[in-house]
């Protein structure tokens, strides 16, 4: 089976390509594709389907773990490069249907021809609790959060798919026992996302992502989102500018919307080599 292995700010995926209908989703497969020692070594398999209801693609992601995530922000990025990069769109403006819903895609070009960072608007942030999932009625935005005797503070928005972000100050040790803890927490029946950000003096913001399904990663999409809508409001940030997000593999630009209607996101898109598989 061909693949193609992209990467978006580190977050890497095996692509399979399959627009012309002739892919089936094989979570199985994608386990054994993403493990680093014996398999080709991945945050998560991204597949390429044919679009349905009117879109021009529809994009599937499943999770290092076996399991599907609802969405995946670095990832529809690289679906977008290679499907103009290849050809299998004529147009740097089009749609792609997710498990979150339809999203639109806006591709921009480097000097080569090749698609080089990419604007997806990723709809408007959830904000309601049993909407995220979480176990609450209601917002939860900068509310009292307790796991493993530490008590912190915390939001909950999903972009598709469920994200918890705290801008505590918490020691490097701390962070690192409570990423796991958190994903699993009761308060989340679909499990969740964790960020743990800070706002820089410039007005930056700097994340560690703990991935549902995926452990630690080198960025999210979603998370940076999810953590930028967050801080927007919390009055870390402003709303309806772009917000430069660091990330461990690199940087992003986000831009939320002050009426919530949307959070845009730009960033780029690399591939990293294609080859074959026999598994």
């Amino acid at each position: 089976m061909k693949f193609w292995k992209y990467q978006g700010i580190g977050n890497d995926f095996v692509l399979l390509d399959g627009h012309q209908g002739d892919l089936k989703v094989d979570p199985t497969w994608c386990v054994k594709a993403c493990d680093r020692h014996y398999g080709i070594g991945a945050d998560g398999v991204l597949y390429l389907l044919p679009g349905t209801d009117g879109t021009d693609l529809t994009m599937r992601i499943i999770n290092a773990d076996g399991t599907e995530a609802e969405m995946c922000g670095n990832g529809i990025r690289c679906i977008v490069k290679h499907a103009r990069d290849t050809g299998i769109i004529a147009k740097d403006e089009f749609s792609i249907m997710t498990n979150r819903g339809i999203l639109k895609a806006a591709a921009k070009h480097g000097a080569d021809g090749l698609v080089e960072t990419v604007r997806i608007d990723m709809g408007a942030p959830i904000l309601e609790g049993r909407r995220i999932p979480i176990f609450q009625y209601g917002k939860f935005i900068n509310q009292p959060f307790e796991i493993d005797g530490v008590h912190m503070h915390g939001s909950a928005i999903s972009m598709g798919n469920p994200h918890f972000v705290t801008f505590d100050d918490l020691d490097p040790a701390t962070v690192d026992r409570l990423g796991p803890l958190i994903e699993k927490a009761d308060f989340f029946p679909r499990r969740t996302n964790v960020e743990f950000a800070r706002v820089t003096d410039t007005g930056k913001i700097e994340i560690r992502v703990y991935e549902r399904g995926a452990a630690w990663t080198l960025a999210c999409g979603t998370g940076a989102c999810a953590t930028t809508t967050a801080a927007a409001l919390n009055g870390l940030v402003p709303f309806g500018e772009p917000v430069d997000v660091h990330l461990p593999g690199g940087w992003l630009k986000i831009t939320v919307d002050r009426d919530l209607k949307y959070v845009l996101m730009e960033g780029p898109a690399k591939l990293a080599f294609t080859g074959e598989t026999e598994f």
